[in-house]
């Protein structure tokens, strides 16, 4: 293999497969297999005091949510489980976070 030359992932996937592809094209290739237990979960009272709420713009799937009472409303149903939330979060204790159950959660399609 020549230098600069990027190998194929199983099933013949590169990274130039997914260039000029939409965002929403490339979530198509993904099931999103909801548990019954949240693997993320938000204690809103904490997030009433929170003054930055950089949960709410961070999420890239848009899943969070700011209430009238200052509180916040998730939907990890359809959750990419990237941990930007988490990461963003600024109150302890106020996001946390678990893998899936197994089978659950994001799974990508081969090919």
């Amino acid at each position: 293999m020549s230098a600069g030359t990027v190998p194929a992932a199983p099933g013949g996937a590169t990274p130039d497969r997914w260039r000029g592809i939409a965002f929403e094209e490339r979530m198509a290739t993904v099931d999103f297999r909801v548990g019954e237990r949240a693997h993320i979960t938000v204690a809103s009272e904490i997030c009433r005091s929170c003054t930055t709420q950089a949960c709410v713009t961070a999420c890239p799937a848009d899943l969070f949510a700011p209430t009238a009472d200052g509180g916040i409303l998730f939907n990890y149903e359809e959750c990419f489980e990237c941990g930007t939330c988490y990461m963003v979060c600024n109150h302890d204790g106020a996001i946390t976070w678990t893998y899936p159950d197994g089978g659950q959660g994001v799974v990508f399609h081969h090919g």
